[in-house]
């Protein structure tokens, strides 16, 4: 019976490790995209008037008129002139890769590009990229796309109208693919690009000779600003028109795109939409995770982000692109006129893996499309003419702290781009107990002054938590044990009254009301306890500040990637474990080895809260398979974990084993006290231990 309840136990536990295994590698490690799928899944409804670019319907040449080569619509077909794509970059990036106070150096590097007057790439200055042996800054966007190259911010789709016309029938003008103009402008960290667009219905090609040009229609003007000491990008984009006759402009832009993933394991990449709530001040935040696109494409779920409830579309207050550690939040500016923002979220897009090559799964990415509202001009010379729009972008870490100091990023609740992995626990409970546990951490982290390291400070912080919470651990813990040494008055009990279970569990609950004791008053402490922790391991597991802060020398480099103590020599011929499949450790850690010993030394000194294990074979063998199954499936889960949170969990599984034999001495000690005639009393009577005294024989 023993041997076959072990092998149950060992079977359910294996099965139990290989769905595990399979669901990390659905998770982890998608199977690549055989096809690239198209666009996209809509985050606020169907987008009629203004869907993704088409092919253009009019031939781009460089530096000549563009003249329409098919038949010509009702009014009007945009036509366009393209020179040659330009770039200027923006800000800097600096020899010391470092967080700094200095107002007077650039926080990101961006390279501008004339096609489609966009973002070509955005680099930080402040944050080094993920390559150990040469670390060079951090590049957070970059282009997407397979074949065709999709920048950050680039004007998409243009569709112009009458002024009175209840829709946009026209085919829409790709920008993207225009080459604008590029316009020299004095201000430092500042470009400016001009867009001329022509009704090529009447528009002819001026390389002839005697034939007279045909003034633009339609210009846009688009310019970018960056300051030292800031995070934003400022984009502003002025609308002019330029014919007799009013007319109604419809503009798509590109949200931000090209971000790579930061997460070890998990990619914590996502496209988000805030929105203003009606009824209150609050503002909710809807997020679509980049692995999950895949799956939604597939469902054809076009409705899985659709504005519903208590959201309006003209409610958006930002968009974001996110993953483990960054954000790129582009929020639309209010124009006075108009307190609603300009933008609204179309759709959100995803872009698969470049190739089905095993070193490119984890480079399918995300974008998003932001379509105006309908712009009104007047004829030329007319009072509205002209509107002038604007946007901001910000391009940086997900810091609590930066959020709270600027107050527009506090006003619009940037600081929820900050993702908790809640586990069982609600947000609304563990967002405040994490911030206020990463509040510490960099208050403990500050106080060490020159001697600052993050190591330490999760260790410190662990002990203290362990040590505030110990009258709770050491009241469970006195609990589990008083059920313990229940076990043969259970074994009496249940052979006592084999036959009447409903006496034998009401003999039971008379014993443990005798002792005092209760099943659940083992648990209940514990359970008390988990939303701290679970706090305590998702603000190490998200804060920023981990993020490329080593703790010794030469181990633990980095408390957010593995610990990698050495490289394995072997690693790069075997890319794969047998019968397994999953990707062969490159590193050797040594943390989650270390991690592993100490929790079986904590298993071990683990007293049972279940009396019946005591008496029952088959569940004292259970038991026993689970202390040596758990210390090895957890090292097996978090080897390749960022070494911050293995240094957590160490940390306070030592402080437990710790905690456990300090309590085994006071209660051998109360045990001891009791056998020589000493009792504890109570704090009615002074609180004191008092030792019994011998009657005497004889009364006087």
């Amino acid at each position: 019976m023993k041997m076959k309840t072990a092998g149950i136990t060992f079977l359910s536990l294996f099965v139990l490790f290989c769905g595990w295994l399979i669901v990390d590698a659905a998770i982890h490690h998608p199977q690549q995209v055989k096809q690239l799928l198209g666009r996209m899944v809509p985050l606020a409804g169907e987008l009629n008037e203004a869907e993704t670019a088409p092919e253009p319907a009019v031939e781009v040449k460089e530096k000549t008129r563009v003249v329409m080569t098919a038949a010509p619509v009702v009014y009007p077909q945009l036509s366009a002139v393209s020179a040659a794509e330009q770039t200027v970059t923006l800000g800097a990036v600096y020899d010391d890769i470092e967080r700094t106070d200095d107002e007077s150096r650039y926080k990101f590097q961006v390279e501008v590009t004339s096609k489609g007057a966009a973002v070509k790439t955005l680099t930080l200055s402040e944050f080094k990229d993920r390559n150990t042996e040469h670390p060079a800054p951090l590049v957070l966007l970059s282009p997407l796309g397979n074949g065709k190259e999709v920048y950050s911010l680039a004007n998409t789709a243009l569709k112009v109208a009458p002024a009175d016309a209840v829709q946009f029938d026209t085919k829409a003008f790709p920008l993207d693919k225009l080459n604008w103009k590029l316009v020299e402008t004095e201000k430092a960290g500042e470009v400016r690009f001009e867009a001329d667009l022509f009704d090529s219905t009447s528009a002819v090609n001026t390389d002839k000779p005697g034939m007279a040009a045909v003034p633009a229609m339609l210009k846009i003007i688009k310019t970018y600003s960056i300051q030292p000491g800031s995070y934003d990008l400022t984009c502003d984009v002025t609308v002019k028109n330029l014919s007799g006759e009013p007319i109604k402009v419809l503009m798509q832009m590109q949200g931000p795109g090209g971000m790579n993933r930061e997460g070890v394991r998990q990619d914590a990449r996502k496209i988000k939409a805030a929105y203003q709530s009606a009824e209150a001040a609050e503002i909710n935040v809807e997020a679509l995770d980049v692995a999950a696109m895949q799956k939604k494409i597939k469902k054809n779920d076009k409705e899985a982000f659709r504005v519903k409830g208590k959201n309006a579309e003209n409610d958006l207050i930002w968009s974001a692109l996110t993953n483990k550690y960054f954000a790129a939040i582009v929020r639309p500016v209010p124009t006075e006129a108009q307190n609603n923002p300009w933008l609204k979220f179309a759709q959100a897009q995803y872009y698969p893996a470049p190739s089905e090559n095993k070193d490119d799964k984890d480079l399918q990415n995300a974008s998003c499309i932001m379509t105006s509202h309908p712009i009104t001009l007047a004829a030329a010379g007319q009072g509205g003419a002209q509107k002038s729009y604007s946007l901001e972008m910000y391009v940086g870490p997900k810091d609590k702290k930066i959020f709270k100091k600027n107050d527009t990023y506090a006003s619009l609740q940037y600081f929820k781009t900050i993702d908790f992995r809640g586990c069982c626990c609600p947000q609304s409970v563990i967002a405040p107990m994490a911030f206020g546990i990463m509040w510490m951490m960099n208050t403990m982290y500050t106080l060490m002054g020159p001697l600052g390291n993050y190591g330490i400070v999760i260790m410190f912080l662990v002990f203290l938590v362990r040590l505030l919470l110990h009258p709770i651990t050491k009241k469970s813990q006195v609990s589990m044990m008083k059920m313990q040494k229940l076990g043969p008055k259970m074994k009496e009990i249940q052979a006592k009254y084999a036959n009447n279970k409903a006496e034998m569990n009401k003999q039971v609950m008379a014993m443990y009301r005798e002792q005092g004791v209760s099943p659940v008053s083992g648990m209940l402490p514990m359970m008390l306890q988990m939303p701290i922790w679970i706090a305590l391991w998702t603000a190490v597991y998200t804060s920023i500040d981990l993020r490329g802060a080593g703790f010794l020398p030469v181990w633990i480099t980095d408390l957010s990637m593995p610990d990698q103590l050495f490289a394995i020599p072997f690693a790069a011929k075997v890319q794969t474990l047998p019968f397994i499949g999953a990707v062969f450790p490159t590193y050797f850690n040594l943390l989650p080895i270390l991690m592993g010993v100490v929790m079986y030394a904590q298993q071990k000194m683990m007293p049972s809260s279940q009396p019946g294990a005591q008496t029952n074979p088959q569940m004292a063998q259970q038991q026993k398979m689970m202390m040596i199954m758990m210390p090895l499936l957890f090292p097996i889960m978090l080897y390749s974990g960022p070494s911050g949170v293995n240094l957590y969990i160490m940390s306070s599984i030592s402080a437990g084993v710790i905690e456990q034999m300090v309590i085994r001495k006071h209660l051998k000690e109360k045990e001891e006290q009791e056998s020589i005639g000493k009792v504890p009393v109570t704090s009615k009577t002074g609180g004191k231990v008092k030792k019994k005294k011998p009657k005497p024989m004889f009364k006087g």
